[in-house]
This record gives structure tokens, sequence and C-alpha cells, in this order.
């Protein structure tokens, strides 16, 4: 099995999950008692907060590369971060570290194919859904369009996982907020919405929306128990 190192704490709130269900695939594959070979590093989110609406992504990037280097020193042998908006310092965590990286739009990216969707909505942190990033890599890896909600619903949807999604809350008028928001993009032409931020798939599940909802949260864990146990079937290949 190979060790992986967890990027996570952003928030804990969504890490919890990315830990159990890694844990869950592994017992499933393996029976008996047994669990995944995990090393943690979880941030202090409100620092992560601070820097990501202060612009401070050369900040950012030396602190989750000093982190993965702490890992890779650990023995983890491949790295899984806990966050869809962060992964626009991928190259930086893996050229700090030294060791490759799961990144999360690739299952995403893998179960979209799967089900013949070729327009994709995209619901997430201001950040995701307005940097090129994770749209650049759906488009060149997979061929997808992918389309965002406008100026004003990508705010409420931001301050929807800042103000409350971060901190456990969970409201009906916020749930409705983010339903709208995808009956919004499918009336746009999208096929499947994902939810990209790892917060989302608190708040909604897929048959929540006039569209299928992928959750990345569960497609990254579940890619990264395949990844561990070598598993291509779990991988969905």
């Amino acid at each position: 099995m190979k060790i992986l190192g967890l990027l996570g704490g952003m928030s804990w709130e969504s890490t919890q999950p990315y830990y159990a269900r890694i844990n869950q695939q592994v017992q499933a594959r393996l029976g008996g008692g047994a669990s995944a070979e995990l090393l943690l590093w979880s941030a202090n989110f409100a620092e992560i907060e601070a820097l990501q609406h202060a612009d401070a992504w050369d900040a950012l990037g030396e602190k989750l590369g000093t982190a993965a280097r702490g890992l890779a020193a650990a023995g983890a042998e491949h790295l899984v971060l806990c966050t869809n908006t962060m992964h626009c310092l991928a190259d930086a965590i893996t050229a700090a570290s030294g060791l490759p990286l799961l990144h999360i739009a690739e299952p995403t990216g893998q179960a979209l194919r799967a089900r013949g969707v070729r327009r994709v909505g995209l619901l997430g942190t201001r950040f995701t859904m307005e940097q090129p990033f994770y749209r650049a890599y759906l488009e060149d890896r997979f061929g997808l369009e992918v389309l965002t909600p406008d100026a004003a619903v990508r705010t409420g949807v931001h301050e929807i996982i800042y103000q409350e999604l971060v901190r456990g809350v969970l409201r009906e008028d916020s749930r409705g907020v983010l339903a709208d928001a995808v009956a919004a993009l499918a009336a746009e032409g999208a096929e499947a919405v994902i939810l990209g931020c790892t917060e989302l798939g608190l708040l909604l599940k897929d048959g929540d929306g006039a569209v299928p909802l992928l959750d990345t949260t569960q497609l990254h864990a579940d890619a990264a128990a395949a990844l561990a146990l070598d598993d291509d079937q779990l991988r969905g290949e």
C-alpha cells in the first residue's frame, strides 16, 4: 500500500470526509480492520483564507510547499491536496516536495467522460470559478466546455463557502441559492455541474439539482484510495 500525504485543513470540515472515505474504501477492498496508511498536515484555515483574499499566492505556495516537503520527509509517497482552490498551486507544491500529486480535477474529468458529458457547469470559490487553472485542466485534458455563473452568483456562492460552510454552518436558504445556481447553469446548457469546492458537498447532494452533481470530495477521495491500493477498478479504469 502506498503511503499518502494529505494536505488538509482547508477547511477541516471537508478534510474530515476525506479521511473517512479513504479509509472506508481501503477497508472495503482489504476487509477486516484494514485502513489506509496516511500522513496528514492540517492547516490553520484562518491563515490560508487571509492570504487567499490578499492575493498572496506566492506566500501560500511557500507555505504548502514547506508542508509537502515535511510529508515527504515523513515517508509520504504521493500527495493528495484536500481542496479545489489550492490546486492553482499544484505545480509549486510538486516542485517543492518532489512528490507526485493526485490532481482533484483528474477523477472529476474521468467521471464526466464516463457519463458522456461535454458541457459542464462549475461551482466553487470565486478563485476556482474565475482563475483559469481548473477550467484549463478540464478543457485541455478532457475537451470539456466549462460554464460558470454570472458575477453576482459567483459572489453569492463564494460567500456561502467562506461565511458558512467552512464553519460548519448549513442553512436551507443557502441550499436554495446553490440549487438556483445549478438550475441557471443547466438552463445555459450544462449537462452536469461540478461541486468544485470540497465544502459544497456538505450542502448539496447528487439528485438535488436539475442535472447530475459531481462531488469532487468523493471523487478525489475514491481516487486516492485507488492510488494507495493500486486498484484500477476502484479508480474507475
